[in-house]
């Protein structure tokens, strides 16, 4: 019997590739391994019940949860905006949103300093006006965490758009649905792995954020410090603190990342 096999499945891997591809999976690989080789196990239930490393546990995951609710609000439209509208200046205006993605974190964190902070362009006005200061506070934590990870949540919504059959929702129009109700009965359904993949893109990332959370709100136990910034402050006194916190983000990343990417992969 002759086989089906395409004739590129069955040729072996080419050297060129095995050796460059192992080594970047080596690169990815080892520093994680030698962080659980590290791990001082016999002490990691005492070291995790320890209030510090439960404060700025809760406080990552309550701040990574509402920056990418809020950059669910606000994502979700700029991408279906980029995706269907055409308007002048469309190019720049989804190369700007994508900025943040390649702009060092500290360089954001900066840059809200000057807008929001209380002498910014809009932070002086804010705190005169309804007395509110994003700067230094948890407030702060989620604005910065938003800035550096909205941009995930809508490139991948763009695309799941842009991905879409388009005639599903003239077929709702023509029933008589307004627009409001095809983009929520109809648009949504469909492009929901694309929402659900960017919000978990938006969730990993916001909560790894360090370098713009530092900057714009500050490192203060029980209200900024996240546990990217209490494992950068534990660097310096405790390396097996830094250990372990460095290995809960560790599981909660991975556990998270696994558990929602087999789901929205199902659908």
């Amino acid at each position: 019997m002759r086989s089906h096999t395409p004739r590129a499945a069955r040729s072996p891997v080419p050297l060129v590739l095995l050796a460059p591809a192992a080594l970047g999976l080596l690169l990815l690989v080892l520093p994680l391994v030698g962080l659980l080789l590290r791990a001082p196990w016999t002490d990691l239930p005492g070291r995790l019940a320890e209030p510090g490393v439960l404060t700025a546990l809760r406080l990552s995951l309550v701040s990574a949860t509402l920056a990418t609710l809020l950059c669910l609000v606000l994502g979700v439209p700029l991408a279906w905006l980029l995706a269907r509208v055409e308007f002048p200046g469309r190019r720049m205006v989804r190369a700007l949103v994508t900025v943040p993605m390649v702009l060092p974190p500290v360089v954001g964190g900066v840059a809200l300093l000057l807008v929001f902070g209380r002498r910014g362009l809009l932070g002086g006005w804010l705190d005169e006006t309804f007395g509110v200061t994003l700067p230094f506070t948890t407030a702060g934590v989620v604005l910065a965490e938003a800035f550096v990870a909205m941009p995930f949540l809508v490139v991948a919504v763009e695309g799941a758009l842009r991905g879409a059959d388009r005639r599903f929702e003239e077929a709702a129009a023509t029933l008589g649905a307004g627009r409001w109700t095809a983009f929520t009965r109809v648009t949504l359904p469909l492009v929901a792995p694309g929402v659900t993949a960017g919000a978990v893109l938006c969730w990993a990332r916001a909560l790894g954020e360090f370098g713009a959370t530092i900057t714009f709100a500050g490192n203060f136990p029980g209200t900024t410090q996240t546990m990217p910034l209490a494992v950068y402050l534990a660097l310096e006194t405790d390396l097996e603190a830094a250990i372990v916190l460095s290995l809960v983000l560790l599981v909660v990343s991975v556990t998270i990342l696994a558990a929602l990417r087999d789901r929205w992969a199902l659908r």
